[in-house]
């Protein structure tokens, strides 16, 4: 979640990239116990490609409507602007230049001449200016990036316009610092969307939010990336081929990128992962789980392959309460019995200061983890360290005991903790199934509260189950899933605005009847809105900081551990630029297959 802009669902926007190789990927088959190392060789008949897995099938082909990671958008749409996948910083994309204005309200963006859809069309500004003002800022649409957008306290969108032939003006009525970089959003076709925008359906909705599902033959849907849609097979695959049209070319002129073909396998088992990449069914395992990573290191030579380690991944990994006190239709979302323990903030320290977050690096993440004291990314320059007065909780089992007493809890006999009324403490913890770290974590969280008397009843379930539970029904207790991070914390303000499509703690809908806001949420919301007006770096930072107190101090997030960025990459597969912000294959678009 946030993110990439990175939500836990939704993924980053940078461009990958097009073009033809002349060699082909081959893999040879066989066994874990029969090692044997992946072949290239020409063949004139088969596609150059590289293949990698992914645990889940895609939710959508609909970008403004995708709320998971990873998903489609990263490989076959472009915005105005990039981001380097080494550094962070912004690069050149849809747009060739752009420029500021004095009073740091105007972008001027210009478009690179020529532009096209993967379907031959002209990508012109009219593009753009739909993409915005009928699609992202439409609230007849639901999506969560708007939310990014919005401007100061009366939350203000941008005002997008044509002013040229290839020139577009994006103008805000105060300065905002995240503007330029939220310019990376997809731009989105016209031709191809216009009519599902102001079409209304039976129900009186827009056609477009029924548009672009993943029952849509792929081929239909219109990109602008490296790679356009191929084939998808549900449960199996998803092809993504070069887009024959894409903008980006190397230094000899050549269409790019070099490799047609890239397959994501749905695998959904990160133990078949493994295991389809030692076999050679696989060309690369990222993110790596710390688990492998002894193995893999062994088998690197025989295997042709590369381990790369990186720093913590960008983002968060915490235990969430469901902090909500509403009903619906009469009835309360979360017992009110165990909703007066979660709002209960002695509760909520008491879990932070149980949980061994050392004893999960050393037994979840093998020793390859590092532990989070913060909801933004170490990555970004908006962090606040310990040093620097933010509040960490170390394991401290006898301190939270102290506070569980304080706070009217009590123990039986047994050792089981009562709260005041006398009814034994005892919550649903869920997960994402598919994602082995988490289940694993799951179970340390699990034997670590009982230690306190919590008992923990750990169920793994179905990642699309789960998102029904966080978005929809809000149907959950507490919850062990991460938000994707980047260097702009305002790319994940929906998480922290009460009204925002990601603050899954206290979820509001229009249905709930006593919904309430904390003022510690109000005020982390303000501090976002004020923090994205505010163009003094230094100044910023504090800002930031102040949110991140805020955030510790009242643990709606019980922050755990990250583990560390890690791939394992064919080495025909060149040049591979590890980058602890976006992995193996930020560059894709500049990829070779080298026999």
């Amino acid at each position: 979640m946030g993110g990439r802009s990175r939500s836990p669902w939704r993924g980053l926007w940078w461009g990958l990239g097009l073009g033809v190789a002349l060699v082909c990927l081959l893999v040879s088959s066989c066994s874990p116990e029969r090692f044997q190392a992946l072949r290239f060789k020409a063949d004139v008949t088969a596609v150059p490609q590289i293949v990698d897995s992914v645990l889940s099938d895609p939710k959508t082909f609909n970008y403004a409507l995708s709320q998971e990671s990873p998903n489609v958008f990263g490989l076959i749409y472009e915005g105005l602007i990039g981001s380097n996948g080494l550094t962070g910083e912004l690069e050149p994309a849809l747009a060739e230049t752009w420029s500021i204005s004095p009073d740091q309200k105007t972008i001027t963006f210009t478009l690179r001449p020529d532009l096209r859809w993967s379907d031959g069309e002209p990508l012109t500004v009219e593009d753009v200016v739909f993409t915005y003002n009928e699609i992202y800022f439409n609230e007849a649409i639901p999506t969560d990036t708007r939310d990014i957008l919005r401007v100061g306290d009366d939350r203000l969108l941008p005002t997008v316009t044509a002013v040229g032939d290839r020139q577009i003006q994006v103008q805000v009525p105060s300065p905002f610092a995240p503007l330029l970089r939220n310019m990376g959003l997809p731009i989105l076709p016209r031709h191809s969307l216009a009519d599902s925008v102001r079409e209304l359906d039976a129900d009186g909705q827009p056609r477009f939010l029924s548009l672009w599902g993943t029952d849509t033959e792929p081929q239909t849907v219109v990109c602008n990336g490296a790679y356009t849609l191929a084939d998808y097979k549900t449960s199996q695959r998803v092809v993504f081929q070069a887009n024959p049209y894409y903008w980006r070319k190397d230094a000899q002129g050549q269409p790019l990128p070099y490799i047609d073909r890239f397959v994501w396998k749905v695998v959904e088992s990160r133990d078949t992962q493994l295991l389809k990449f030692r076999s050679g069914d696989l060309d690369i395992a990222e993110p790596m789980r710390p688990e492998d990573f002894s193995l893999l290191k062994r088998e690197e030579e025989r295997g042709n392959f590369t381990v790369y380690v990186g720093g913590p991944r960008p983002g968060t990994v915490f235990l969430a309460f469901n902090l909500n006190q509403a009903s619906r239709g009469g009835k309360p979302l979360v017992d009110p019995i165990k909703s007066a323990w979660f709002n209960t903030l002695a509760f909520r320290q008491a879990v932070a200061y149980g949980l061994d977050r050392q004893g999960i690096i050393d037994t979840v993440y093998r020793g390859l983890g590092a532990p989070i004291n913060s909801p933004i990314s170490v990555q970004s320059p908006y962090g606040l360290s310990p040093e620097e007065g933010l509040p960490v909780y170390s394991y401290d089992p006898d301190r939270a005991r102290s506070l569980l007493l304080s706070a009217g809890f009590q123990y039986n006999d047994a050792g089981e903790l009562l709260d005041s009324q006398g009814n034994r403490v005892r919550f649903t913890l869920i997960t994402n199934a598919e994602n082995s770290i988490r289940v694993n974590m799951g179970s340390r969280i699990q034997q670590d509260l009982a230690k306190l008397g919590m008992q923990v009843d750990f169920t793994p379930i179905a990642f699309n189950v789960l998102v029904d539970k966080l978005d929809d029904s809000l149907d959950w207790e507490t919850h062990l899933l991460g938000f994707t991070g980047g260097v702009e914390p305002n790319s994940g303000s929906n998480i922290w605005q009460p009204d925002g499509g990601l603050h899954t703690f206290n979820q509001g809908k229009p249905d709930l009847e006593g919904w309430q806001v904390s003022d510690w949420e109000q005020e982390i919301g303000q501090l976002y809105i004020q923090a994205a007006q505010e163009l003094d770096e230094t100044q910023r930072k504090v800002l930031y900081g102040q949110t991140q107190i805020i955030a510790q101090e009242q643990l709606p997030f019980v922050q755990l551990v990250n583990e560390l960025g890690m791939s394992a990459v064919r080495n025909p597969i060149q040049p591979i630029q590890y980058s602890d912000l976006s992995g193996a294959l930020w560059n894709l678009y500049e990829l070779t297959l080298n026999p």
